[in-house]
C-alpha cells in the first residue's frame, strides 16, 4: 500500500481539544478524538467512498497534537463533502479491555456524515488486515448555512399530543406508495405523505433509528431494516436520503422536519445509546472499541468479554464521562441543529447501569439529560426495561421522563382477547395507571398508551395469527416473542371467511377505543389503521421488503377502519373525564375530581369476578358538562345494560361510538350521533360502546324540552 501527503507543515497545525469531532472553520477544519491509550494516531482523507487508498495522510505527534487524552489537528484548505477516517495505534491486550488495531479504519465517534461505499462489508472490520476500501468512513459536514426560514421545535403539550410510531424508508418504499422512485423510502418522500398524516389526525411522529446503522447487522442474506444497530450518534442515515451524500442527507433531514414542523407534527427520535453495532468479542471494530474500548463498554471481569443487557452483544458504559458527555453532545445536536422535539430511548434502564452493570439508584447520565437546560422543552420518553430483566415501568427516575407502559399493552390485548380474569386490570389502565404511578405527583401522561409496536405483531396480525411465523428471518422461528397475548379469531392467517372479517375488524376497533380515548399519551403504530400485516412475523427487523413495508393499497381496501381511526382521534376530547387541559393536574389529583361511577349490566353493580368479562362506567367532566358512558363486552355474547336515565340536567343519550356497528355508523361526532331513547343498551359480543350526553345548558331548547320528558 502506498501512501501520500501533499500538505505543507503549514497546512497542519496543532488545533484545538474542542469541538470534537470535525469544525469546519473559515480556513480549513479541526479534528479531534478522545484515545487515552493510544500511542499513534493518524488521520487520513479519501477522494471518494470506496478508495483503498488514502489521498492524504496526517501523522499526529503526541508532543503536539495530543492535550491529556485528546488527539487534535487543524488542517487549512480542507473543505465540507471531506471523506476522511482514523488510524490508531496502540495495545491489543483484550484482557486488559484494550483492542487497538491499526490496521482499521474507523469512524469519528462525532462524525456527523457517514458514508458506506458500494464495496462496504462489515466482516472486513472482524478479519485481520488493512480494510480502508472496505470500511465505512466519516464525511465533514457544514451544519451553519442551513435556511431554517424561522423554524423551532413545536413544544406541544403531552396533553395534546398522538404519537404516530413509524420507519422512514417503509413509510413510502412501496411501489404503490405514489412517491417517485428516486424518493422512496427517503425522508423526502416522508414529506410527500405527511398531508395523509394530517388527514389522520396524529400530532408527532416516532421515528424508528435514523442514526447512521449498519444494514449488514443482520442473518446472512438479509439487512437490517429496524435499525437498532448504530455506527454513530451522529450522522443521520444516508441510504433514508435521495441525495446521495453525507452533507445532501443532513439537508434533507432537515428538510423533513421543516416539513412536518409546517403541518404541525412534531419529530420525535428513537434513540439508541445503549449499544452499538460492533457487537460482542467476535464483532468488527469500526469506531468506539479502536478508540477506547475499556471506555465505551461496560466489560465482563475476564475483560475479553462484553456484558450484554442489551440483547445485541454490547452494552454502552453509559455512567463513564466520556461516554455521557457524547450522549448529551449528541441529544444537544439533534435538538439544536436537526431541530427535533424529542426522544424515545430504546431500552432506556440501560443507562442506569453503573461500569460493572449494576443499577445505580442515582444514575448520572440519565439525571444529566433530566436536568439539562437545552433539553428542557423536549420530549423525553423511556422504554424503562433492557433485556436482561431490569424492569423500571413506575419507577424511572426525575419529573422530565415519560414511560412506554408495557402493562397497558399487555392488559388490553388481554381483556380484548376476552382472557379470564382480565378485567379487574383495565379500569386502571384506562385511567393512567394508578397502580403504577399513582404513588408520584405526575401527570396522566407519564403514560404513554400503546397495544402494538414496532416490536411484536401488528394490530391486525394481533388478531390473525396465535402463533408467531418468523422463518423468513432464517433463525429457524426462534427468534421474536412467544407471548403475544394474540387471538386469530378462529383462522390463522389471513381468511376470507365474513364472519371472521367482520370480528378481526371489530376487535381492531376496540383496540384502538380504548388506546385513544384512555387516559395517557396514546401512541399507535404505522399501518395499524388500515390493518397493515407483516404476515405474522413479530420481530421484523431484518426485512426490509413488503412484509415491513406500508401498503398504501390498504387505505382503500380498509377506508372503513381508516375513518374509524380518523374520527376517533377528531372526537372532541379523547381523555374523557378531564377536557379543558390538565397540565396542572396529577394523576392523583385527577382520579380524586373525577366524578366516576362503575356498573355491571345493572347500574352500580360491577362484577369483577374473574369470569367476567364486561363492565360499565359513567363519567362526569371536570366543566361538568358533558357525561360519557362506556360499555365494555369482551364476552362472547351480547350482554343487556341498563344506562343512566336523562334527567332535567342531562340531555338525551347520543351513541358516538358502538364497535359492532357496520361503517359508517360505528363512530359520529356529537353532532350527527344517533340519539338513544331507551333505559338500556345491547352491547354485542366482542365490542365497545361510547354514549354521551350533554348538560342542558349546552343544547338547544327542544333537545332540552325532549330530556325533561
Amino acid at each position: 500500500m502506498t501512501e501520500h501527503s501533499s500538505y505543507t507543515q503549514a497546512d497542519i497545525q496543532r488545533g484545538e481539544s474542542y469541538p470534537l469531532g470535525a469544525t469546519v472553520c473559515p480556513d480549513g477544519v479541526n479534528f479531534c478524538v478522545y484515545s487515552k491509550d493510544c500511542t499513534a494516531l493518524d488521520l487520513l482523507f479519501f477522494d471518494q467512498p470506496d478508495d483503498h487508498i488514502p489521498s492524504r495522510v496526517i501523522a499526529l505527534e503526541p508532543e503536539v497534537n495530543r492535550t491529556l487524552h485528546y488527539w487534535h489537528v487543524f488542517v487549512r484548505g480542507v473543505q465540507p463533502g471531506q471523506i476522511y477516517g482514523f488510524r490508531a495505534d496502540g495495545p491489543f491486550r483484550p484482557d486488559h479491555g484494550l483492542r487497538f488495531d491499526r490496521r482499521k479504519l474507523l469512524l469519528d465517534p462525532y462524525g456527523r456524515g457517514v458514508v458506506l461505499g458500494n464495496r462496504y462489508d462489515r466482516e472486513s472490520a472482524v478479519y485481520p488486515g488493512y480494510n480502508a476500501g472496505l470500511a465505512a468512513k466519516s464525511v465533514v459536514i457544514e451544519t451553519d448555512s442551513y435556511d431554517w426560514e424561522g423554524d423551532q421545535p413545536l413544544k406541544r403539550p403531552f396533553t395534546q399530543t398522538i404519537i404516530y410510531e413509524m420507519h422512514v424508508a417503509g413509510f413510502t418504499k412501496h411501489p404503490n406508495s405514489g412517491v417517485s422512485e428516486a424518493k422512496r423510502g427517503t425522508y423526502a418522500g416522508l414529506i410527500e405523505k405527511i398531508p395523509y398524516l394530517q388527514s389522520l389526525g396524529i400530532t408527532a411522529v416516532e421515528l424508528m433509528p435514523v442514526f447512521q446503522f449498519d444494514p449488514q447487522d443482520a442473518p446472512y442474506g438479509l439487512i437490517n431494516y429496524w435499525g437498532y444497530s448504530p455506527m454513530s450518534f451522529f450522522a443521520p442515515h444516508l441510504a433514508y436520503s435521495s441525495v446521495p451524500d453525507a452533507q445532501g442527507a443532513v439537508n434533507e433531514f432537515r428538510d423533513m422536519v421543516k416539513a412536518l414542523h409546517r403541518a404541525g407534527i412534531e419529530v420525535i427520535l428513537d434513540v439508541v445509546y445503549n449499544h452499538t453495532a460492533e457487537g460482542d468479542h467476535k464483532g468488527p471494530t469500526f469506531c468506539f472499541r479502536g478508540f477506547a474500548n475499556d471506555v465505551y463498554y461496560i466489560l465482563e471481569p475476564d475483560r475479553t468479554y462484553y456484558s450484554n443487557y442489551s440483547g445485541t452483544g454490547n452494552t454502552v458504559k453509559a455512567d463513564n464521562a466520556i461516554v455521557r458527555r457524547m450522549i448529551i453532545d449528541s441529544l444537544h445536536y439533534w435538538v439544536d441543529e436537526m431541530h427535533v422535539d424529542g426522544f424515545r430511548f430504546d431500552l432506556a434502564s440501560i443507562l442506569s447501569r453503573d461500569k460493572n452493570g449494576q443499577p445505580l439508584a442515582n444514575p448520572p447520565v440519565l439525571w444529566d439529560i433530566e436536568t439539562d437546560p437545552v433539553l428542557v422543552g423536549t420530549k423525553l420518553i423511556a422504554e424503562a426495561w433492557d433485556a436482561a430483566g431490569l424492569y423500571q415501568v413506575g419507577h424511572f427516575i426525575g419529573d422530565h421522563w415519560k414511560e412506554w407502559n408495557g402493562q397497558f399493552r399487555d392488559d388490553v390485548r388481554s381483556f380484548v382477547k376476552g382472557d379470564r380474569g382480565s378485567l379487574s386490570a383495565l379500569p386502571a389502565r384506562f385511567f393512567a395507571s394508578p397502580d403504577i404511578y399513582g404513588h408520584r405527583e405526575r401527570e396522566p401522561e407519564l403514560s404513554i398508551n400503546f397495544v402494538a409496536c414496532h416490536d411484536g405483531f401488528t394490530l391486525n396480525d394481533l388478531v390473525s395469527y396465535n402463533e408467531k411465523h418468523n422463518d423468513a428471518n432464517l433463525e429457524g422461528n426462534r427468534d421474536g416473542h412467544n407471548h403475544n397475548l394474540s387471538w386469530n379469531c378462529g383462522i390463522e392467517g389471513p381468511s376470507d371467511d365474513p364472519e371472521v372479517e367482520r370480528l378481526r375488524t371489530r376487535q381492531l376497533k376496540n383496540f384502538f377505543t380504548i388506546t385513544l380515548l384512555a387516559a395517557g399519551t396514546p401512541m399507535i403504530l404505522m399501518g395499524d389503521e388500515v390493518r397493515r400485516t407483516q404476515r405474522g412475523n413479530n420481530n421484523a427487523y431484518c426485512q426490509d421488503n413488503e412484509i415491513s413495508w406500508f401498503d398504501w393499497s390498504l387505505v382503500e381496501a380498509h377506508a372503513d377502519l381508516l375513518r374509524f381511526v380518523q374520527t376517533l382521534i377528531k372526537l372532541e376530547t379523547f381523555v374523557i373525564v378531564i377536557e379543558g387541559g390538565h397540565d396542572d393536574l396529577s394523576l392523583h389529583d385527577l382520579l380524586r375530581a373525577a366524578q366516576i361511577t362503575w356498573h355491571g349490566t345493572h347500574l352500580g353493580d360491577p362484577n369483577w369476578g374473574e369470569d367476567a368479562l364486561s363492565v360499565a362506567f359513567t363519567a362526569v367532566s371536570r366543566s361538568g358538562m358533558r357525561r360519557y358512558h362506556f360499555i365494555f363486552n369482551a364476552h362472547w355474547e351480547p350482554q343487556v345494560f341498563e344506562i343512566p336515565a336523562p334527567t332535567v340536567k342531562w340531555a338525551v343519550w347520543r351513541r358516538v361510538i358502538d364497535t359492532d356497528v357496520p361503517s359508517p355508523n360505528d363512530i359520529a361526532l356529537w353532532d350527527e350521533a344517533a340519539e338513544v331513547h331507551e333505559l338500556f343498551y345491547t352491547a354485542q359480543p366482542r365490542s365497545t360502546v361510547v354514549l354521551k350526553a350533554r348538560s342542558v345548558t349546552e343544547v338547544d331548547p327542544t333537545e332540552h324540552d325532549r330530556a325533561a320528558r
